[in-house]
């Protein structure tokens, strides 16, 4: 839980200080690479690490990928320029990309399936601590500290989180001479990362430079999957996708993660730019869907042991997809009620589903391919969500240019209270509605992508339940 949290509280409380850092530091130009850098390397090296769990340990790799997000936390802590913040944030991001795995596999290594249902509702309570406290947390030391202490601590944490996992994890690993497949995590790396890079920072690239990176990523991830096949010891193993349980669980993360950015990325566009509401009422909208998605989790663990795995993620499907619909149909006179409401259906889902599929996965598998296992459905979900920002920003502006060709920055400044209130009735009527409009079409396909993961979530086995296995 202490690793989870530092991991879990990571992006809020340093989004909370970054206004403070770029005031320090300089690089406004830079600012979105302070987060796509440490993206862009936890998500390549999330599938490495859970494989080479697998074979040599969780001890061993969980202290090594902690071990190197502290050293990234210290140096972050020592930035002298953006530039060097970017750098030590990949650190950062190379050593979280074992931190949330790994600890999410050792609890299923340590706990039997009814037991894993329950523990994994009470983990993601840390999720919504972590919502809370975060950027609280970060307004308070940056506002009454010095910020470098929103990266240091995570090292006393992550020191404990090591020191307690020695103590009180036992380990009984048999010998063996093992042949990684380095070339193939290579390929792994450059094509998901390449492809990470394209979906982040599309905006960036023309359409020719973002189709020849896409070819080269693609031909390294067609490379990957030929060359695995034949693997002795394949880093992604393709007989992993054949187990139905798997299969299913990793789809529904990746539908599931695209649906969550409709609503964490763009409900503030919403409530802020449309209702004209604060920057504040639209982070507590957030805090009660972390909220939900936390109580959701907690009741699925229940409903999987007494029922199944279908019905407790088909339970979350449904919730995700009446959020998203509601969305469909807000307008501004609903008011943020209606908001709150949606965005509660739809954490509701998120955590249910998320927590569904993370048991299912690790009472379907063999201890020898669970830290893959559990990888790949973190890998898959942070994949859906990296999509999911891609295609929703891309929605989105081509909506705002069609009704209001060039009006980008006129948006932009409408989210400020002081310059909305210096705007005629009948221009921020007009401006409003653009946004509406826009963003509309943003959660239409977010309900669509959630009505994918309700479908797919009915590929569960019927009467699967954490006490039995699929065979």
């Amino acid at each position: 839980m202490m690793a989870m949290f530092i991991a879990a509280v990571e992006s809020s409380i340093v989004a909370t200080a970054m206004p403070t850092i770029v005031a320090e530091l300089g690089g406004f130009q830079l600012f979105s690479w302070v987060f796509s850098a440490y993206l862009l390397t936890q998500t390549v090296t999330i599938p490495i690490y859970g494989r080479m769990a697998d074979l040599y340990g969780r001890k061993r790799v969980f202290y090594l990928g902690t071990g190197i997000f502290i050293i990234g936390s210290l140096l972050c802590g020592f930035a002298d320029g953006m530039v060097t913040l970017i750098i030590f944030r990949a650190i950062q991001g190379f050593g979280s990309g074992a931190v949330l795995p790994i600890a999410t596999t050792i609890v299923g290594d340590v706990y039997t399936g009814e037991e894993r249902a329950r523990i994994q509702g009470y983990l993601s309570s840390v999720w919504g601590i972590a919502a809370i406290l975060g950027p609280t947390l970060g307004a308070f030391l940056v506002q009454h500290a010095y910020w470098p202490i929103i990266f240091w601590i995570n090292v006393p944490i992550g020191i404990a989180a090591i020191a307690m996992i020695a103590a009180f994890l036992n380990e009984r690993l048999v010998p063996k001479q093992h042949q990684v497949d380095y070339f193939g995590a290579g390929l792994m790396t450059f094509g998901i990362g390449l492809l990470m890079f394209v979906m982040t920072e599309a905006d960036s690239f023309s359409w020719g430079q973002i189709a020849i990176m896409t070819v080269c990523a693609l031909v390294a991830l067609a490379w990957l999957f030929v060359r695995e096949r034949h693997a002795t010891e394949p880093m992604l193993p393709l007989a992993l996708w054949r187990n139905r349980v798997v299969s299913a669980s990793n789809l529904g993360g990746f539908s599931m993660g695209m649906a969550m950015m409709g609503v964490t990325a763009f409900l503030p566009a919403y409530i802020q730019g449309v209702m004209g509401e604060t920057a504040t009422v639209a982070g507590i909208a957030l805090t009660i869907m972390s909220l939900t998605w936390s109580g959701a989790s907690t009741i699925s663990g229940f409903v999987m042991v007494r029922a199944s795995f279908r019905t407790s993620a088909a339970f979350g499907g449904f919730c995700l997809f009446a959020g998203s619909v509601m969305l469909v149909l807000m307008i501004p006179n609903h008011g943020l009620i209606w908001a709150i409401i949606a965005s509660s259906l739809v954490g509701a889902g998120l955590g249910a589903c998320n927590t569904t599929f993370l048991v299912a996965i690790q009472s379907n598998v063999d201890w020898q391919m669970r830290g893959i296992a559990t990888s790949s459905n973190l890998f898959s979900r942070m994949m859906g969500r990296s999509l999911g920002a891609a295609v929703f920003g891309a929605v989105l502006n081509f909506g705002v240019n069609r009704h209001l060709p060039g009006g980008g920055d006129v948006l932009d400044r409408l989210m400020d209270p002081t310059f909305r209130d210096g705007l005629d009735p009948v221009e921020i009527t007009r401006l409003t509605a653009v946004i509406a409009d826009s963003l509309r079409d943003v959660y239409i396909i977010a309900a669509i992508t959630a009505a994918a993961t309700l479908v797919i979530t009915l590929a569960f086995p019927a009467r699967l339940r954490p006490s039995k296995r699929l065979h």
